[in-house]
């Protein structure tokens, strides 16, 4: 009978041991570990899937253009319209990042943390391989989708016309301005990635809120932009140099600092010290 009153409190400690856990959250190596195996396994994957699953994301993501085209297309001009307009950006972003689809930006970060902990030429080719891969297959799905909504009558006119000017504005950005746009674009794609293993539970509204403010903030992102390039391209309202000299190579550039030697680097350099060898 002794026993009870000693099994009751030890339940009680190991109760409070897990709300102490939960309160603590997951250190930082933690969360540098969980993306590494992810890159790792990211780096794997066949080709032919790669592919695949890029084409898919270049398709997805373009319904953040579509969304923010239609709150641009059927909303009133007001002082609030631009706030409400850009939640529309966040739909192509949650089906494409939920959906675990091949995005560029996302591997800024899961597959350069093998390279940075590793610093071999072998995983430097793995990771370039990859995102050549990757990336190509995500303009081939933009230019695949951008086809479809600009050559065919599946939009209704006020909603392709809110659509180019959306375009319009996006690849209309001097080079450098498109570039330096790109870099907090990057930066907030790659920390979505870094906050999920820590918010398993919020991961809607985590991705809800970041891309939010890319398309709130005015910043250029590669893929969803490669969308609004192509459609242009398409209609013949943008021409080849601009559209790869003017837009691609810059946002590309600006995207991968922000990922990658700013986010990635930064908190590679947090958990250096906790790493052992």
């Amino acid at each position: 009978m002794a026993i009870a009153p000693q099994t009751d409190e030890l339940i009680e400690e190991e109760a409070e041991r897990e709300i102490v856990e939960e309160g603590v959250g997951i250190s930082p190596r933690l969360i540098f570990e969980t993306i590494r195996r992810e890159g790792e396994e990211e780096l794997e994957r066949p080709v032919r899937a790669l592919w695949w699953s890029g084409i898919a994301a270049g398709i997805l993501i373009s319904f953040s253009v579509l969304g923010k085209s239609l709150f641009r297309a059927y909303l009133p001009e007001a002082d609030w319209t631009p706030l409400v307009e850009n939640l529309g950006y966040s739909l192509g972003f949650l089906m494409v990042i939920l959906g675990r689809m091949q995005l560029f930006t996302e591997n800024t970060i899961t597959t350069v943390v093998p390279v940075v902990l590793r610093q071999d030429m072998n995983s430097f080719v793995r990771t370039a391989r990859l995102w050549c891969i990757v990336l190509g297959a995500n303009v081939v799905g933009a230019f695949v989708i951008a086809a479809f909504f600009g050559l065919t009558p599946v939009l209704k006119p006020e909603l392709l016309e809110a659509m180019i000017k959306i375009s319009e504005h996006a690849t209309g950005m001097e080079p450098m301005i498109g570039l330096i746009s790109g870099i907090p674009s990057g930066i907030l794609i790659a920390a979505i990635v870094w906050m999920m293993p820590s918010a398993p539970n919020n991961k809607i509204v985590l991705v809800v809120i970041f891309t939010w403010l890319i398309a709130a903030g005015d910043f250029t992102h590669i893929v969803a932009g490669s969308v609004e390039m192509a459609l242009l391209l398409l209609l013949g309202e943008l021409g080849i140099g601009q559209a790869v000299f003017g837009f691609f190579l810059p946002v590309l550039i600006g995207n991968v600092i922000g990922g990658t030697v700013v986010f990635t680097l930064l908190t590679y350099a947090q958990i250096r010290p906790e790493i052992r060898g």
